[in-house]
């Protein structure tokens, strides 16, 4: 199978003792969120980043990437298009940690968007558990089928913007209402008057998310 492009940091202290993999929005690529790193790095100095490009050129953005195509959203179709994009994700993910030297479940998976579509599609369903998953500004792709695939219970972190126009407020509240059907512990941020953006409170609750997860791994 074909992996990822994508950008790396390496740890700030040593050798990698954690991966920390952050899947961005449609049309971007890598480099919208591998500066994440540069914040992260510092509550976490002994992880590893990287942010993969996703899979296809985007629709809309001449030089952007995505996971899926949005030009049908048809909840049917999302869920196809995630369903395509996941074991291109899982792989690289995988080669990742091996190139490291890592455990399979040393990783923590973040996404922002569409991002955050993949996150919680493929962490939910990834085995062994990943030791967390954080979701900002996204949605569960849910079906009935999640409750039988669902493998595991990866502490997770949902953020969301009340003020987001892209991907409405109501759809966290839906994804947090899936994940308490699914029994999956998790932790919400809700931010007044943010939109479609990751703040300074999402940023400090997300290291000190990513600190209690690996800390507990």
């Amino acid at each position: 199978m074909t992996l990822l492009d994508g950008l790396r940091v390496a740890p700030a202290t040593g050798p990698a003792r954690q991966l920390v993999v952050l899947c961005h929005g449609v049309g971007a690529d890598g480099h919208d969120l591998i500066d994440l790193a540069s914040v992260w790095r510092e509550a976490l100095p002994h992880a590893a980043f990287l942010a993969p490009h996703g899979p296809e050129p985007c629709d809309g953005a001449p030089h952007g990437r995505q996971w899926f195509s949005l030009a049908d959203r048809t909840p049917s179709v999302l869920f196809a298009g995630a369903q395509r994009a996941a074991p291109i994700l899982d792989a690289t993910i995988d080669a990742e940690l091996t190139r490291l030297g890592l455990h399979a479940d040393a990783v923590a998976i973040m996404g922002f968007s569409q991002g955050a579509m993949m996150t919680l599609h493929c962490g939910l369903r990834r085995h062994p558990v990943p030791a967390g998953l954080l979701a900002y500004s996204g949605a569960l792709l849910f079906t009935p089928e999640l409750v039988q695939q669902c493998v595991g219970h990866p502490p997770t972190l949902l953020v969301h913007g009340q003020a987001d126009q892209v991907v409405p407020f109501d759809r966290a509240l839906q994804s947090e209402s899936a994940l308490l059907q699914l029994g999956i512990p998790h932790q919400t941020l809700w931010c007044p008057g943010v939109e479609h953006a990751i703040d300074g409170a999402g940023l400090s609750t997300g290291a000190l998310f990513l600190q209690r997860i690996f800390a507990t791994a």
